[in-house]
């Protein structure tokens, strides 16, 4: 299972953009791909229209994770040992999203997330 990071949510709508193929690969692939509550209400965030919204909905078939509390103790552990940076709080949720979901997490944030990898995040490739 791959996760998506909110910027795979809103790019991987875009016909020809980079991350459209890697979502189109990994679906060939017969990955699944989910996302975490937290990327979604970034994502639906806006601005974003209601047809981008059904169908980034529609490939990922409906799994948005809820965010529990063991994912919050968990994005709280990251968060101390990453330095307690307030700007990566949200990133410290969707790590951790991922880490309990035991998947992968796809993100053009790479130097941000890097930072979770010692604490069992794996990013896509």
């Amino acid at each position: 299972m791959i996760h998506l990071d909110t910027n795979y949510l809103i790019l991987g709508n875009q016909a020809g953009s980079a991350e459209d193929a890697d979502l189109q690969r990994w679906l060939g692939a017969g990955e699944q791909l989910a996302t975490s509550s937290i990327a979604w209400m970034e994502f639906v965030s806006g601005p974003v229209s209601a047809p981008a919204v059904e169908s980034i909905r529609h490939a990922l078939d409906e799994r948005i994770v809820a965010f529990t509390p063991n994912e919050a103790e968990l994005a709280a552990r990251l968060y101390s040992a990453v330095g307690r940076r307030r700007a990566l709080r949200f990133d410290c949720m969707i790590a951790a999203a991922a880490i309990s979901a035991g998947a992968e997490l796809a993100s053009r944030n790479v130097d941000d997330f890097r930072l979770f990898v010692p604490h069992g995040l794996v990013l896509a490739t």
